[in-house]
């Protein structure tokens, strides 16, 4: 019997710091490379039992994404294996330069790695500044040989466009197929838009020569409100490996600590109709998996795995056929009075929170602030 996903958990490893400088990203923008490296109060082994299947309801997709380079920390490794020990499967995103770490990982036994897969994040122009280009190309080159799963992307930035065909040229030589292409966000800006200072049609156009499903699924959702049921809570949510904490989503409301009472169940909730999101910018993720019950009929395969020049795959047949599957698959769909009641229930989580925040004075302050905007702005037209 096949493995079919349970639920897809984003594990954010709170890593701010790099070994690249990107200029596009908020680590270099904010110039948080030099930070520390975070420490880590659990065990790997208390990190997985509290992510077993069994308290899971089953078999989950765990990524592993820090905010900086994921696999700098040396935890990493021993975090990973234990959560591919309880039966899950794994993917890394991870720029593709420690080459420590990745050979580590690739010690691991092979039961292991045939449900690991590797998100390359191929950043080219740094890799050329530094020289790492072959250091790049080779650890790609050893998860594949080892049986692992992985995926070449590009973040497309407005800089990186004179040098596409050198891209090209490159990736078709050394991986038999073109990188994917995902969308550069600009983080600090209300509504996350996309960082470039072409028109949505000339930046298609550029990176659509890539052809990317990825990108070709991703592009028309952006900036598009989501105001379907979503289930981001139950069948998908955040946590952070570090504390414990779980989220929704993104800017969803706090759910549970999973390192406490590890023996209990999960206290799960979703978002239903009240996504603080402006759009979902990690759509094929969340929503190709189905966190909106059938929203595509692609799947999380289809937009990473690519069929390479000598007919080889850059998923394997197991990973393949795991990310072909769905969570509407294994998990409810809610009737009209079960999405009712907790549309109710958020309302009020809602409150709760809003009445938090006025008590620890974080609304008071704001709405002190906007009182003092609005008098002045009262003031400058009575005056004129």
């Amino acid at each position: 019997m096949s493995d079919k996903i349970k639920r897809f958990i984003e594990c954010f490893i709170p890593v701010t710091t790099c070994n690249l400088r990107c200029h596009y990203c908020y680590i270099t923008q904010q110039r948080k490379f030099s930070a520390s490296l975070p420490i880590f109060e659990y065990t790997p082994e208390h990190i997985a039992k509290a992510l077993s299947k069994e308290r899971l309801g089953g078999t989950c997709f765990l990524n592993f994404c820090g905010g900086g380079e994921t696999m700098l920390p040396p935890e990493i490794t021993p975090i990973v294996r234990e959560c591919l020990k309880e039966g899950h499967y794994a993917a890394i995103v991870t720029n593709g330069t420690v080459s420590q770490r990745i050979n580590e990982i690739l010690e691991f036994p092979k039961e292991l790695l045939e449900r690991l897969f590797f998100k390359f994040s191929f950043q080219y122009l740094e890799l050329k500044r530094l020289n790492w280009l072959d250091k790049f190309c080779e650890n790609i080159d050893k998860v594949r040989n080892a049986g692992c799963s992985f995926t070449v992307e590009i973040t497309p930035s407005d800089e990186l466009v004179p040098y596409i065909d050198e891209i090209k040229q490159l990736s078709m030589q050394k991986w038999g197929a073109l990188p994917h292409i995902t969308i550069a966000r600009a983080d600090n800006k209300p509504g996350t838009p996309i960082l470039t200072n072409y028109s949505k049609e000339e930046y298609k156009k550029i990176w659509d020569s890539f052809d990317s499903p990825m990108f070709t699924f991703k592009l028309p959702l952006y900036n598009q409100k989501r105001r379907e049921f979503c289930y981001a809570g139950v069948r998908s949510f955040c946590l952070d490996i570090k504390s414990g904490d779980i989220k929704q989503c993104y800017k969803g409301e706090s759910l549970c600590n999973i390192y406490k009472n590890i023996n209990e169940p999960l206290t799960l909730r979703a978002v239903g109709y009240g996504c603080k999101e402006p759009h979902c910018y990690n759509a094929h993720g969340f929503l190709l998996l189905d966190d909106i019950t059938h929203f595509s009929d692609l799947t999380y395969a289809d937009i990473r795995n690519r069929i390479c020049t000598d007919g080889s795959e850059w998923l394997t047949p197991k990973v393949k056929e795991f990310f072909s599957s769905k969570l509407s698959e294994t998990n409810e769909e809610y009737n009209c009075l079960q999405k009712s009641v907790l549309t109710v229930k958020n309302f009020a989580a809602n409150i709760f929170s809003i009445k938090n925040d006025y008590k620890d004075g974080i609304l008071r302050k704001q709405i002190k602030i906007l009182g003092i905007k609005l008098s002045l702005r009262h003031n400058h037209k009575r005056n004129s």
